[in-house]
């Protein structure tokens, strides 16, 4: 079984062909934000149109990054990059490539590949974030993706750590992606979140935000494992070190709830992996 995997981001796109479940083709452009849906579309049918020529292609998986309508297979909207908005997506790819094909948010789909092939697998249930250019959440219980009843199940990167803080692309203010994302704060601060990393005061400063969410999470879903994926989680134990510090000191004696909080194995393929796994369902 041949399939082939595509992770659309806000700062990058990534595909890779899998034969069973060995990656035998992979690669990542960066995102043209100003091109916007068109160029994305028309980039994904250039590269899977010129590796059809010698992999004969049974399925495709997607993950998105942004919101995703599951049982309709169609994009809520994007925040990062514009005309998605209620875009079928998985009909469009399905069209163009003749391949049967489904769709997920890419955090949901990043859950899914770290608990059966990284950092999560025996780890349930299991949360993952990415944390990148956005951050987003995605739930994996008893070996399959939690989606809540609107398949707005894990959208940790809209609780707000502070209503009075500054405004987020979704309209809220404080949002925790509008305080702790990749594309926030290198705006805020003027420097890449890479460079902002090796800097051990600001880190401290910093974790002081993302620990309040996970402890949302913690305290709402009590996960086996946090993973952490994404641009930022490379950062390693320069970040994981005082983040988990940040987290027992915020989350009192009176819980019990573990903290474990891994970075992603998988690295910039959690996605990829996972929309091989997502397109078992189209078995």
């Amino acid at each position: 079984m041949n399939t082939l995997a595509i992770d659309i981001g806000g700062t990058k796109f990534s595909m890779a062909a899998f034969a069973e479940s060995s990656m035998v083709r992979r690669e990542s452009r960066s995102t043209d934000r100003e091109g916007g849906r068109d160029w994305m579309l028309a980039r994904i049918a250039e590269i899977a149109g010129e590796w059809k020529r010698e992999i004969a292609f049974d399925r495709c998986g997607i993950g998105f990054g942004g919101p995703v309508l599951f049982d309709h297979q169609q994009v809520a909207l994007s925040t990062h990059v514009g005309g998605w908005s209620d875009f079928d997506l998985t009909e469009h790819v399905s069209r163009t490539l003749s391949l049967p094909t489904i769709m997920d948010n890419d955090a949901n789909v990043g859950a899914l590949g770290e608990a059966r092939h990284g950092a999560g697998r025996g780890a349930d249930p299991l949360f993952y974030m990415t944390l990148s250019t956005g951050i987003g959440g995605g739930m994996v219980a008893g070996g399959r993706i939690y989606r809540g009843a609107d398949s707005y199940a894990g959208e940790i990167g809209h609780i707000n750590i502070d209503r009075n803080g500054p405004e987020c692309l979704c309209g809220s203010n404080g949002c925790y992606e509008r305080v702790c994302c990749g594309l926030w704060l290198e705006r805020d601060h003027g420097k890449p979140a890479k460079e902002l990393m090796r800097d051990p005061d600001f880190v401290a400063r910093y974790v002081v935000d993302l620990a309040a969410g996970l402890k949302a999470c913690i305290m709402l879903w009590n996960p086996a494992a946090i993973v952490i994926g994404g641009g930022i989680s490379k950062a390693g134990d320069a970040l994981f070190g005082p983040l988990r510090a940040e987290l027992r000191r915020q989350i009192t004696s009176w819980s019990r709830a573990r903290i474990d909080v891994r970075q992603a194995e998988l690295g910039d393929d959690s996605v990829l992996y996972g929309a091989l796994e997502l397109a078992n369902e189209l078995s």
